[in-house]
């Protein structure tokens, strides 16, 4: 009998994984970024965002109780549709993950460039070893990856809430006005930003296998990761406004400013751990989801099945870790020798990533019901997600691309099968 998945996850752990997934580095610039552009009418489009990813949460949360699998959102596509149309998305996602997860890594690894003036080798080393730790927790287990995830989330936490603790009593009101300095198509414009900071729910669902509890503990992971990740969004971005720690100093001085007002100098360290923490927990969350959702690919024949193996003693998808540690190389290296620029990289993948979530929700309203709330809460994710689709420009070709080489692949693998019974 082959090995399957160990079911070993608590909700605790699971929440933890989902916060990791969601919150990434964009939460140490984006507050002063979007604050800049859109003035204190920034605030009020973050608690717009949060209530859209609840929108998010709430199909994801009904769908995984409907078909707790391994391969996550492509497993409600192939129930919703056809056994090709979970295919297709499978290869979709096969273009967002391997590339988004090292820029990631890299995003995160510039930080340090910040505070130590460290050159672009040094960078992509400390990207490379991000990555490479927890490839290796990951072949561990899925025990110890939830458990160092779960320890690395509460220092997130724990620092987030501190800097956002010590901030607090330096607001003052007069920042809030005027609350449109720049108008309501500025505040528009930062939405955009905004939605990527929200993107990574779908990341545990492939994880549904190993949960003790599936039906009620992703649900209920999901609904209090969002609770969190919102909560942190909304109080960041009324700090920054607050205090006026956004439109000095570059990029990473906000967040920097907010904790120094309780570290002193030390603030800009902090920060600068605080994004390697942030940026581990992200790549170590996607890392996890991915490599399960490749594993049921294969299982299901739409990859090849080389990949549908698990390690007999640590029940992980090991051949999947394996060949997703060679391509994560291959990225860093392309960066390494070409300087290819991290925000033209990230959007094609980006641009999977919503075409993703507009598959996952019309998969929703095929599978429930109009007399149930999931199915209007995908209703206004879907049309949501469809018009922040529209603005990206030629990454829209990406996701077409990828769909076309999955169904050219199941094209010439049927075709093969066909030739074989008929000599057979």
């Amino acid at each position: 009998m082959l090995p399957e998945l160990q079911r070993s996850i608590t909700w605790i752990q699971g929440t933890a994984l989902t916060i990791g997934a969601v919150l990434g580095c964009g939460i140490l610039i984006l507050p002063s970024v979007t604050a800049d552009t859109a003035g204190p009418a920034s605030l009020f489009v973050w608690v717009f965002m949060s209530f859209l990813s609840f929108l998010l949460v709430g199909t994801l949360a009904r769908l995984v109780k409907i078909a707790p699998s391994a391969g996550g959102i492509t497993a409600y596509v192939q129930l919703a549709f056809r056994k090709k149309a979970g295919a297709i998305l499978g290869w979709i996602m096969l273009g967002s993950v391997p590339i988004g997860v090292p820029i990631i890594a890299l995003t995160g690894a510039h930080y340090v460039s910040y505070v130590t003036e460290a050159a672009d080798w040094q960078v992509t080393s400390i990207a490379g070893c991000m990555l490479a730790i927890s490839i290796l927790l990951h072949m561990r287990g899925i025990q110890l990856s939830a458990n160092i995830s779960t320890l690395v989330i509460c220092v997130i936490v724990f620092l987030l809430v501190t800097s956002i603790a010590v901030s607090l009593p330096h607001v003052t009101i007069a920042e809030f006005k005027p609350f449109l300095p720049h108008g309501w198509s500025a505040a528009g414009s930062v939405s955009v930003m905004i939605f990527f900071s929200f993107v990574g729910w779908e990341m545990i669902t492939p994880l549904a296998e190993e949960f003790h509890r599936p039906e009620k503990d992703v649900p209920l992971s999901l609904f209090l990761a969002a609770s969190c990740v919102a909560g942190l969004y909304i109080m960041l971005s009324f700090v920054t406004v607050g205090t006026h720690s956004y439109g000095e100093n570059g990029e990473i001085a906000s967040l920097a400013m907010l904790i120094s007002k309780g570290a002193g100098e030390s603030g800009v360290y902090v920060t600068v751990c605080l994004a390697l923490f942030i940026t581990f927990a992200t790549i170590h969350a996607n890392i996890a989801g991915f490599s399960r959702m490749v594993y049921a690919l294969a299982r299901e024949g739409h990859i090849p099945v080389f990949f549908g193996k698990l390690s007999a003693t640590k029940r992980t998808p090991i051949r999947v870790l394996t060949a997703m540690a060679a391509v994560f190389g291959l990225v860093l290296a392309a960066h390494g020798l070409f300087q290819i620029d991290l925000t033209t990289l990230l959007k094609g993948p980006s641009a999977a990533f919503i075409a993703s979530y507009i598959c996952t929700m019309a998969a929703a309203l095929k599978l429930l019901g109009r007399r149930d709330i999931g199915w209007w809460m995908a209703l206004g994710a879907f049309a949501a997600c469809a018009v922040i689709y529209s603005f990206s420009g030629w990454a829209l070709l990406y996701p077409a691309v990828l769909a076309a080489a999955g169904y050219f692949y199941m094209k010439t693998k049927d075709g093969h099968k066909k030739k074989l019974d008929h000599v057979l």
